[in-house]
């Protein structure tokens, strides 16, 4: 299970670097803002996409003991959105040990 993890969120986390890196090339987001900021659609998934980071930052903070390492990687998850969430969880899949699964990645804490 852990490597098909592994594999799946480095797909995704390749994935989003090009479709960022690409989009950002082709469109600037600050130039579009007045108008991307007047779709309610757009508004409702800026809430829902910081909905979902505050949800995984509680998890980060349990996790993370260094609060400097905890602001840090809030600060990524606001900024990067799903790069820096993919990159988050892939640092602590390949920090696990043989025989280490899910759980261990979800609950155990960084010393």
């Amino acid at each position: 299970m852990i490597n098909f993890l592994k594999i799946v969120f480095s797909i995704l986390l390749v994935f989003m670097c090009y479709k960022v890196i690409s989009t950002s090339l082709e469109s600037n987001l600050f130039d579009q803002w007045d108008f991307l900021g007047s779709i309610p659609w757009m508004r409702a998934t800026l809430w829902d996409f910081y909905a979902n980071i505050f949800i995984i930052t509680l998890w980060m903070f349990y996790k993370e003991k260094s609060i400097i390492l905890k602001i840090s990687i809030t600060i990524l998850f606001v900024c990067l959105g799903s790069i820096a969430t993919l990159a988050y969880v892939l640092v602590h899949l390949f920090k696990l040990k043989p025989g280490e699964g899910v759980k261990e990645l979800l609950l155990r804490r960084e010393v």
